[in-house]
């Protein structure tokens, strides 16, 4: 692996032969576990500036239609999260000369507070080519990593590190993106008017929500408006409102918000409605005839190959979806074609038969993956791994898919597999959770939509099938064969440190941890990520070592996710000791106002919210603050402030539930009552907290696209 300097650039073909597809991932740490920031790239031409302003792709803008650029979101990692970034260089049009990667931070945080600023460069293979460090990031709101340039022919690579104190509104304008004032000179005349006054501008705002409220919107509601104000006009790039950051954009404001009249986006994309449609059956027996119908389903057997015969032939009908799963694995843009039960020679030992085959073509050349299934709790085999391995190293192909319902962890593979050093070709081996094919089914046709009705339908239909009990595809479903003796060894104190069952526990912990987030945030529609709080490079066995000897001396496995848009991170304690799960929140006080208004305002918000609730009070300093049940401190919301006025940092809310015994997710198992757990925490507590300014609402920095907004500093 080859390690740049600032200003250092390499050749791509130079470093590998498979850097026609590349993944870029962006990584940083924080000691707090709550640093992020969001990536962006730039095609740019020989002139430096963007062609139009729809090549600036960000994460409301994230792929391009060509699929020669699509940002594959956040992964968690061993020390954290990592953003990627998936290119088809050979998709990148000829009047592109640069491919600019960068990132902006929002809400006044700066790119110095992060630790372990850098990223790696890894090739169709997965194989990691390179990597960059940045240092001294500074007081800076946006970075430029690095960039992709053309010369003679071929793509190299550039390491950057440079930095824009003006945040993404310079480094846009540097690059030619237009840049729109939707927001600042209404806001400028807010801080002057009175009460009454700003009564009134709601008001306004409710009659031309178009103009003022599309900032607030999700961008599925953004593309329907838009589409309505316009419906045959051609599609339109994205634009950037303006920060309030000088008199000129103030000044500008008038001729801003005339270019701001223009549709934002003409492309209507499809999601399902919230609520069903009334049922038209006599009653409930009846059951509605379904595409892929799991009632016949007899054997493992049939639920693996029929698992993937849905599974690739969704992916060919509804090329969104498609693109999304095989980006991740290196694969270009281009026309595929998936197959079943594909016969192949093996030498003396005969034919093998992989699942599946998935195959994209571009330009003529072929992108093949062999596919490995497994259903129900049935572990991959490493024989037959490395058997499908061996088979596309002969004849060439790329990638090799498992495909199953456990969760692959970095720095430990769920099948060991030798790969022969003396290829010239070689294989990839990546891993995909059946819990990660239904969040982005989830996403596309809740969220984000796709092309039309029928793609939506198609795509209902197999979240319908996954998550039909016969399917067999549901993900991570067992704490494995060691969950029993360490829990019974933590009861009767025999647990000693080192033992490998409490590493197998942790393991396994993280895998469901994960799980959780998949589910919740294909549900919210919102970025929902584990939070890591070690440092970058930390080797990720020794890490979950330290942890399982935690687990042995005080018996709880504990765990943080982040939700998009949440005052706090949601902590999770199992303690295994007493037999309780804790879901908690911390939310910290306001700037302004006096304790007694934060505890009263608090109490209101949780109106809704279970009398059981804990509430508990943080204060600056070594002690404990004042705690009780939101039951008690409805009628007097004042016992909740300390008696010796210590200052107040923020509360505490944490509800308690008993923890399932069994190691499955049956209906008394650990695995069903963490779900509940964190279900029920989520919809009667943290939805009736005050979410954090969204984004999309804020204006210190801007974000293109249909469904930008301004952000708030």
């Amino acid at each position: 692996m080859r390690k740049l300097v600032k200003g250092a650039n390499v050749s791509l073909p130079a470093l590998s032969d498979h850097t026609g597809s590349v993944v870029l991932s962006l990584a940083w740490s924080s000691a707090t576990g709550e640093g992020d920031a969001d990536v962006s790239v730039l095609l740019l031409d020989e002139n430096g500036k963007v062609r139009s302003d729809a090549d600036f792709y960000f994460y409301n803008n994230p792929v391009a239609e060509n699929g020669s650029v699509q940002l594959l979101g956040k992964t968690p990692t061993a020390d954290g999260n990592e953003d990627r970034i998936s290119f088809d260089l050979e998709a990148i049009p000829p009047d592109v000369d640069r491919a600019v990667v960068a990132a902006s931070r929002y809400g006044g945080a700066r790119f110095g507070d992060l630790d372990d600023l850098g990223l790696t460069l890894a090739d169709a293979s997965g194989e990691c080519l390179l990597q960059f460090s940045a240092e001294d990031a500074g007081e800076v709101g946006a970075f430029i990593f690095g960039e992709f340039y053309r010369r003679s022919g071929e793509w190299k690579f550039r390491a950057v590190g440079q930095g824009y104190a003006s945040g993404l509104a310079g480094l846009a304008t540097d690059f030619g993106v237009n840049i729109e004032d939707d927001a600042s000179e209404e806001e400028a005349a807010e801080e002057d008017i009175s009460e009454e006054a700003a009564e009134e501008s709601g008001q306004e705002r409710e009659r031309e929500p178009d103009r003022e409220q599309q900032p607030e919107q999700g961008p599925d509601r953004i593309q329907e408006t838009a589409a309505a104000r316009a419906p045959s006009a051609a599609v339109q790039p994205p634009s950037i409102p303006a920060p309030r950051s000088s008199e000129s954009a103030s000044d500008a404001a008038p001729a801003a918000r005339k270019a701001a009249a223009r549709p934002r986006t003409a492309r209507k994309k499809v999601t399902l409605p919230r609520a069903a449609k009334q049922s038209l059956a006599e009653n409930d027996s009846w059951r509605a005839a379904r595409l892929f119908p799991v009632s016949a389903l007899r054997n493992d057997r049939e639920r693996e190959m029929r698992a993937t015969s849905v599974l690739l032939s969704v992916m060919t009908q509804v090329p969104e979806f498609g693109r999304r799963l095989t980006a991740a694995f290196g694969a270009p843009a281009g026309r595929m074609e998936t197959f079943t039960e594909v016969s192949l020679p093996h030498g003396d030992s005969g034919p093998r038969r992989p699942d599946g085959v998935v195959r994209v073509e571009r330009a003529g050349k072929l992108w093949t993956a062999l596919i490995e299934t497994k259903t129900n709790g049935h572990p991959l085999k490493a024989e037959q791994v490395q058997a499908y391995m061996d088979i596309a190293a002969r004849r060439g192909y790329e990638a090799v898919i498992t495909l199953s319902n456990d969760v692959a962890l970095e720095g430990r593979p769920l099948v060991d597999v030798k790969l022969d050093g003396r290829r010239k070709h070689k294989v990839a081996l990546w891993h995909l959770s059946w819990a990660e094919v239904a969040h982005q089914a989830q996403m596309l046709i809740r969220h984000e939509g796709v092309g039309n009705a029928a793609h939506a339908w198609l795509l209902q239909e197999l979240l319908h099938y996954l998550q039909h009990e016969n399917s067999g595809c549901h993900g991570f479903q067992n704490m494995g064969s060691a969950w029993v003796p360490v829990r019974n060894g933590i009861d009767d104190e025999t647990l000693c440190q080192g033992d490998p069952r409490a590493v197998e526990v942790v393991e396994n912990w993280e895998r469901l941890v994960r799980q959780v987030c998949l589910r919740l945030g294909g549900e919210l529609g919102q970025k929902v990520l584990p939070v890591q709080r070690t440092r970058r490079g930390t080797d990720p066995q020794a890490r979950r070592a330290a942890l399982a000897d935690q687990l042995c001396s005080q018996g709880r496995l504990h765990a943080e996710l982040r939700i998009e848009g949440t005052p706090g991170t949601l902590a999770l304690t199992a303690d295994l000791r007493t037999g309780r799960l804790r879901s908690s929140i911390e939310v910290p006080a306001s700037e302004q106002g006096y304790p007694l208004t934060w505890a009263k305002r608090l109490i209101r918000q949780l109106a809704a919210a279970p009398a059981d609730l804990h509430v508990e009070a943080l204060v600056d300093g070594p002690g404990a603050g004042p705690r009780g049940t939101l039951e008690r401190l409805r009628p007097e919301p004042a016992d909740i402030l300390p008696k010796d006025g210590a200052q107040i940092t923020g509360f505490r809310l944490s509800l308690f539930r008993s923890m399932g015994s069994g190691r499955g997710s049956a209906e008394t198992g650990f695995i069903r009552s963490v779900d509940d757990a964190v279900d029920r925490f989520h919809a009667h507590v943290i939805t009736h907290l005050d979410r954090r300014t969204p984004r999309r609402a804020q204006n210190a920095e801007p974000q293109p696209g249909a469904t930008s907004g301004t952000r708030r500093r």
